[in-house]
């Protein structure tokens, strides 16, 4: 029996699934606020529990999340059960990733949406299995690919060796833990240098150039100095059309329903591993065409004369992201945002730059930090921090009050952003203006 500690959280769902779909017996254990990651649990008949020290039992090897210690009943049972094999999320993913051809997507935005999109490509090509940070995990026996989201935080991602890497790109983040733009670049380049065949990166970046890199290298972007280089590129309310030239050789014509530039650099890179597993161009073009996204990446319903987007943008880079998209995919439309910080540092740290992206909007909306955000020793703010910088911004709670002053719009494009739950407040605004 593999039993999760902390069940619910993204990664660790994605790893239940995927040693279920594996054929072992799993099991696991969160707090009982819903959160739509349990959905592809509870498909599979995966048992949450709440935590309770009585849940370990003996001969399970029990997994243990990121965001517990031994102030955990359940962690301090299984530390203290001679009988309990206990790893941590990080270390047992990566001697999982050792067992087939591996390919970790790192950097600071699209790891989501370049690691679901690698997947579409490669699971058809030969059996292919992933862990998508969105709480998505499927295996098939016999794999030979293994995709992983890998993530920096905490520098968990410095316990993969995968094959082949991609960095999206750096933007100094997750300041509760990395100090400073050298100490974040390190990691990276660390990172970098576990790769085993070839780490792919984004030429065009500030940082990932120059890194010191000691395994092999391939840059993809737009510049004339990438080996993977786009050309030709149109940006507009149809998609994408562009040209890729590999060391300046034509590889192929792609038209891809995919909108912002941002898109266009997750679709470079993704391209760039096909080619390095010996993928034909118009196969890489077919597959592509037909990703239809991941979980809470810019994720679009249309009702009435509106349409809502629910995305999971967390960083004010993510934010500009979203609202440029959304200007390519809907010109001529007003776009209400509305955005939720997670984490304090954070909000502190970037609270000038999510004000000048949420200032992108016709009608920014700033909501106040959730309940449950964590307390971080030191800091002590309110979404204030971030509404000073933009005084034209309403600040809101998730409540009535906040849902009819939303629902006074009419003919506009709706953006939901938050790691949180905000898809809890798009959908009171949906049945609100549907009475």
């Amino acid at each position: 029996m593999y039993y999760f500690i902390g069940i619910k959280g993204s990664g660790m769902a994605s790893l239940a699934t995927i040693l279920y779909d594996l054929g072992y017996d799993v099991a696991g254990s969160d707090i009982d606020k819903y959160i739509f990651i349990e959905d592809e649990l509870r498909k599979r008949g995966i048992p949450i529990y709440s935590f309770d020290k009585n849940n370990i039992k003996d001969g399970y090897d029990v997994i243990i999340g990121n965001a517990f210690d031994e102030t955990n009943e359940e962690v301090k049972a299984a530390k203290d059960n001679p009988n309990v094999v206990t790893h941590t999320y990080y270390d047992f993913l990566g001697k999982l990733m050792d067992k087939y051809i591996s390919i970790g997507i790192a950097g600071t935005h699209g790891k989501t949406t370049t690691t679901g999109m690698a997947y579409h490509l490669f699971k058809d090509y030969d059996k292919t299995s992933v862990l998508i940070g969105d709480g998505t995990g499927h295996a098939v026996e016999d794999s030979k690919y293994f995709i992983s989201e890998t993530c920096e935080y905490q520098d968990h991602f410095l316990h993969y060796y995968p094959t082949y890497a991609v960095i999206n790109n750096i933007e100094m983040d997750h300041v509760d833990y990395f100090k400073s733009m050298e100490q974040y670049e390190k990691s990276f380049e660390t990172f970098a240098n576990q790769v085993k065949d070839t780490v792919v990166v984004w030429g065009d970046d500030p940082h990932l150039p120059h890194l010191n890199y000691t395994t092999r290298v391939l840059k993809f972007g737009t510049g004339e100095h990438n080996d993977v280089q786009a050309r030709n590129v149109i940006n507009n309310d149809h998609g994408l059309s562009f040209d890729v030239y590999i060391h300046n050789e034509l590889f192929g014509h792609f038209a891809l329903p995919f909108y912002g530039m941002h898109m266009l650099y997750n679709s470079l890179a993704v391209i760039t591993l096909g080619y390095l597993e010996n993928m034909r161009a118009d196969y890489i073009q077919q597959r592509l065409a037909t990703f239809d996204g991941v979980k809470r990446r810019y994720t679009v319903k249309e009702v009435g004369n509106n349409i809502y987007v629910d995305d999971y943008a967390h960083h004010p880079t993510a934010i500009r992201y979203v609202i440029e998209a959304t200007r390519s995919r809907y010109p001529g439309r007003e776009i209400v945002a509305i955005f939720q910080p997670d984490r304090f540092s954070r909000g502190l740290r970037f609270a000038k730059e999510f004000a000048e992206a949420m200032d992108l909007a016709d009608h920014p909306f700033l909501v106040h930090f959730p309940e449950n955000a964590k307390k971080e020793p030191g800091i002590d703010i309110d979404i204030y921090e971030i509404a000073q910088y933009i005084p034209r911004a309403h600040v809101i709670h998730e409540d009535e009050e906040a849902v009819k002053l939303l629902a006074q719009y009419d003919h506009i494009v709706y953006l939901f952003m938050s790691s949180k739950d905000i898809y809890k407040l798009e959908d009171m605004v949906i049945d609100y203006k549907a009475q």
